[in-house]
């Protein structure tokens, strides 16, 4: 009877195969949504990372006065990368701009103070810590003003939240489209076994003893079209950052790993729950309804 039921899994091949290609191709379109989605969290946090807050200075400090202040600053939580910007250096970055016009000619002494310009982690780049950071940058004793692009920060919130809201829903909706995409493709490869499973019911096979074979073949199966979907995905990021160079800067390993390891999941848990629930029903179908 095993012999028999092992014989009867291997004439229906092809149907395997047109099911892992379809669930294949379905969980690579659920992949390319995972890395828009990773590339959007990773693009709004670069950009939250390279806001620069600019700490204009007394006069000329003391070296004390300077490596105190600089301490200070860099101690705090918030940063994330800090330096100290000369008069010399501060007239150097003015000029890079291109548009602006050397005040030798007018000036005989460089109007620029010096400055501490610092970058902050992406969780404190919200409007009150952005504000909090700047009253306490400005309450210390050699600061004479303290400048971020606030516009900046407000507009880079707002645009990155309208994102996740839009990029959730499209997760969601592609989310069921998959779930109900990979379960019609599996319950037409079972089709094809209707009559296996009711034979071996008819002669007394368990329903564990039916069911397992199957749910064996639907791991593998899963887990088989998980992989070709996640080495699918992986040659299109590849493609797609050989192509757009900027992709790379927020290229991230881990989450990529992550994005693959849950395509081979969600094949594997949604291909068996098919797989077995289509076998209780065709396990609870007469044998007339099943032509």
């Amino acid at each position: 009877m095993a012999q028999s039921g092992k014989s009867s899994i291997k004439r229906s091949k092809p149907s395997y195969f047109m099911s892992i290609l379809g669930v294949t191709l379905v969980l690579f379109l659920l992949g390319i949504i995972g890395w828009l989605v990773i590339n959007a969290n990773k693009l709004g946090d670069y950009f939250k990372e390279n806001v620069e807050i600019r700490a204009y200075l007394r006069g000329d400090l003391n070296p004390k006065d300077s490596v105190a202040l600089m301490d200070y600053i860099t101690n705090k939580p918030y940063v994330k990368s800090i330096h100290y910007v000369s008069k010399e250096e501060g007239k150097k970055i003015y000029m890079s701009d291109g548009e602006n016009e050397d005040w030798s000619k007018v000036l005989d002494e460089n109007p620029l103070p010096n400055a501490i310009y610092f970058k902050i982690k992406r969780n404190y780049v919200q409007v009150d810590s952005m504000a909090a950071i700047k009253a306490d940058i400005e309450n210390q004793t050699y600061v004479s003003d303290v400048k971020y692009p606030e516009a900046l920060v407000d507009k880079l919130n707002k645009n990155i939240r309208n994102i996740s809201l839009g990029l959730l829903a499209l997760v969601i909706l592609i989310s069921l489209v998959v779930i109900f995409l990979i379960d019609n493709t599996i319950r037409l490869a079972m089709f094809s076994n209707r009559f296996l499973i009711k034979t071996m019911q008819m002669v007394g096979a368990t329903r564990w003893f039916i069911a397992k074979p199957l749910n064996k073949k639907a791991v593998l199966n899963g887990a088989l079209s998980g992989v070709f979907a996640s080495i699918l995905l992986y040659i299109v990021i590849m493609l797609a950052e050989r192509s757009v160079g900027w992709l790379k800067t927020i290229h991230d390993n881990q989450l990529i790993f992550l994005l693959f390891l849950i395509l081979i999941i969600i094949g594997i848990v949604i291909t068996v729950f098919s797989t077995h629930r289509s076998v209780i029903k065709y396990l609870k179908m007469k044998l007339e309804d099943l032509y």
